[in-house]
């Protein structure tokens, strides 16, 4: 249903999802509960976001009947996640609309691309350069130094596609490993710490930002993100929320993007990498501020106007991988226990190693003590049934 006066969405409309993950799925739960439905596109059978969608087309990406049929069932479509080939979104928006668009979607996906925009743009991007052969290495190093970190273009999430190299063994190596792909060089940032901030913009030009959150990684992968920043880390807060903000503008962003930053050794800020969609840092919204990331989404595409992103109370999240199942299932009571203590599971039938299950969002009277609460309640799930849980 649309306001023509106003170019809203509004509820009683079907809104579209490209990607059945579990990014979609809490995408699907914040839309119906505001009387959207929800159909979601997927190359899976039983995918997270599915098993809550109003309904599902399930195709290939570059199918253009499969895309057609999903862009007629809805009023707009939204990503879920960034790697999607530009065919399928350039074919469904000559259908409806789709939010964010394709041209931030190419921005997003291939590196390079990337970091030259914001750097032409004029936001601080971690110094880089372009790999094409083996013999160009001396001169990046020359620019850059060692070590590198020498990356494929696109296709890359949660520390896949890249490899750190510190000498020209390791990335002759690295390139015949990760090549024939386009390639970028990066300098190896020795970050004190990780930060990331979500800004939602609609179409009509409103911008609205989340506190700054701080993040720290395991194996590639985000394993702790926590909110407010620590006292050494709130200088820069304002610094990376107008940053996030510049960039929703300069790049007319229709829909939530995520800024994730790299602060170093003199708390200078560098933008590392940005996702037009939702992000895992982003998941303890849900119970930490009036308005969640996903329904901020909602929001956004739907040309509403935007939430609040006040932070209600100090929390911290955490993932959950596969790895807590290990050979039985978790201690899930012992979560449900603990005060303030939100157990999110993504619907996921195979536990795998590294596979991001669900996680536990903590609200406590400061983000140290939140990460600290949440931390032992995810070992927890993990330890002996007849060790008492405190």
């Amino acid at each position: 249903m649309k306001d023509a006066r106003q170019g809203m969405i509004l509820p009683g409309a079907s809104l579209g999802v490209f990607g059945g993950g579990q990014l979609g799925r809490m995408f699907a739960h914040a839309a119906q509960r505001m009387g959207y439905r929800v159909v979601v596109f997927t190359e899976e059978s039983d995918s997270p976001a599915s098993q809550v969608a109003n309904e599902t087309v399930q195709g290939d990406y570059l199918d253009p009947n499969a895309v057609r049929t999903f862009a007629e069932k809805v009023d707009v479509i939204t990503l879920e996640f960034e790697n999607i080939h530009l065919e399928a979104v350039q074919r469904a928006a000559e259908v409806t609309i789709v939010r964010p668009g394709v041209e931030i979607l190419a921005i997003a996906q291939h590196r390079l691309h990337e970091k030259s925009t914001l750097r032409d743009l004029g936001f601080p991007v971690t110094p880089f350069r372009e790999v094409q052969t083996y013999q160009e290495i001396p001169a990046i190093v020359e620019q850059l130094g060692w070590p590198l970190v020498i990356k494929t273009a696109k296709w890359g999430y949660d520390g896949k596609g890249q490899r750190k190299v510190r000498t020209l063994i390791e990335a002759n190596d690295a390139i015949e490993i990760l090549g024939p792909e386009p390639l970028i060089a990066e300098k190896w940032i020795p970050f004190q710490a990780e930060v990331s901030v979500l800004v939602a913009r609609n179409p009509s030009g409103k911008v609205a930002i989340y506190p700054m959150f701080t993040n720290t990684h395991a194996n590639h992968i985000l394993d702790v993100t926590s909110c407010p920043a620590s006292d050494e880390l709130h200088r820069i807060a304002s610094q990376t929320e107008n940053i996030a903000r510049g960039i929703a503008e300069s790049l007319q962003l229709e829909g939530l993007l995520c800024v994730e930053f790299f602060v170093d050794a003199h708390g200078d800020v560098m933008v590392n990498e940005l996702a037009p969609r939702p992000h895992n840092s982003g998941h303890l919204t849900i119970e930490a501020c009036p308005t969640s990331q996903f329904e901020q989404q909602v929001r956004a595409v739907c040309n509403l106007p935007l939430g609040d992103t006040s932070l209600l109370r100090p929390a911290a999240m955490v993932n959950l991988l596969g790895d807590v199942w290990g050979t039985s299932q978790p201690h899930f009571e012992r979560a449900f226990a603990e005060p303030s203590t939100h157990l999110h599971l993504y619907g996921k039938r195979d536990a795998r190693q590294g596979r991001k299950m669900g996680h536990i969002t903590v609200l406590d009277a400061s983000a140290q003590e939140a990460s600290e609460r949440a931390i032992r309640t995810r070992d927890a799930l993990r330890e002996d049934s007849n060790q008492l849980f405190r």
